[in-house]
């Protein structure tokens, strides 16, 4: 029996009259760019989250920058990320012009350590960008204290983390602005590139669909050097159709994380995630950590278990920042790449599946 990392192509198959039907629709319509196509799932995907306003963009590290555009964070200015992230949250920060500034990982949730973050702060900083890494939200209380106590501002980056919750609210709405992925592999995810913006600022929403529309709110009219970045109407109508089974996969994955966790926690040498109290993750990813990863991996490909590291090297000694950041000492981080391993889970598989996988692993730790 072989169990793949991820199939995407299972998406389209469960839901290919409904695509197709949507697909037809913008072809029909003879719009390609815009239209009433984005216009309807920004509605929905604003409503989704509870926000106030949503903006389609190109792809989700857009979305990071024109919210960091939009808020005037540039040249000169700091913003505090996580040590522990996909290089997207860093590179956002670098292309708008301002410095990231790394906190390294809760060894338990492998998210930012909110103890970490007040002592990284500077009177240079000017946001915090935490990271729902995984799908785990990142607890928003003590962010808004800080953010408040220092005059911050807190842009998520919920790439990794559609319809994750702390307490009532969901991702996207702990902050002031969050930017989020639709890259195929995410819990919502498009056939293609997209992105989007959600929040709750009327005047701040206008300003990031003006720069990622050429720096232009009127044809030919253009106030600020932008972007050309804009949610395609084909994407929007296929995601429009995902949001409507969206709570249904995710609740899927979180049936699949809980097996995992009842039949790994005896597991010998392999230490399973944890999320914080009072949050509730959407387990886009289920990374388990163990000291001979590669050994591990290897086992468990010889039994037809696909496994993905998420991710292998860390931001700080990547070639990209390695000359600003390699000094840095991140151990947490250094720990969690070095032993990280991802096991397949979405709304592709069965539960029958996850106890399958959950016996391989074991059997595969056990004898290393």
């Amino acid at each position: 029996m072989k169990y793949p990392f991820l199939d995407v192509g299972f998406t389209y198959k469960s839901l290919q009259a409904q695509m197709d039907a949507a697909l037809h629709d913008v072809m029909d319509s003879g719009l390609y760019i815009g239209g009433p196509a984005v216009a309807r799932f920004e509605a929905a995907f604003a409503d989704y989250c509870g926000a106030r306003h949503c903006v389609g963009v190109g792809n989700g590290l857009d979305a990071l920058v024109l919210a960091l555009r939009a808020l005037e964070i540039g040249p000169g200015d700091e913003v505090i990320v996580p040590a522990n992230t996909f290089i997207a949250t860093w590179i956002a920060v670098a292309q708008a012009g301002a410095t990231p500034v790394p906190v390294d990982a809760d060894p338990e949730t492998m998210n930012i350590d909110l103890g970490a973050i007040p002592g990284a702060i500077t009177e240079r900083t000017r946001a915090i960008m935490p990271v729902h890494l995984y799908g785990a939200p990142v607890p928003d209380l003590p962010l808004r204290a800080l953010a408040e106590e220092h005059g911050l501002r807190i842009i998520e980056d919920a790439a990794q983390a559609h319809g994750a919750r702390v307490d009532n609210r969901r991702a996207g709405m702990l902050g002031h602005v969050a930017g989020f992925s639709f890259y195929p592999g995410k819990n919502l995810g498009a056939f293609g590139d997209g992105g989007a913006i959600v929040t709750d600022d009327a005047e701040l929403a206008e300003r990031i669909r003006m720069l990622g529309s050429y720096g232009s709110r009127e044809k030919y009219n253009h106030e600020s050097i932008g972007y050309n970045s804009r949610l395609d109407p084909l994407q929007a109508a296929m995601l429009a159709v995902k949001l409507g089974v969206l709570e249904e996969w995710n609740a899927r994955r979180r049936e699949i994380a809980a097996t995992y966790l009842d039949l790994l926690a005896g597991t010998p040498g392999l230490r399973l995630p944890a999320t914080a109290p009072g949050t509730e993750s959407v387990w886009h990813l289920f990374v388990v950590r163990h000291p001979h990863r590669e050994a591990l991996r290897a086992a468990l490909a010889a039994r037809g278990v696909g496994t993905v590291m998420h991710y292998p090297i860390p931001n700080h000694r990547s070639g990209a920042f390695s000359q600003s950041h390699g000094h840095l000492s991140f151990p947490v981080t250094d720990e969690i790449c070095e032993t990280c391993l991802s096991l397949p889970i979405g709304p592709h598989m069965s539960i029958a599946d996850a106890r399958e996988i959950a016996a391989l692993v074991d059997d595969a730790a056990r004898n290393l």
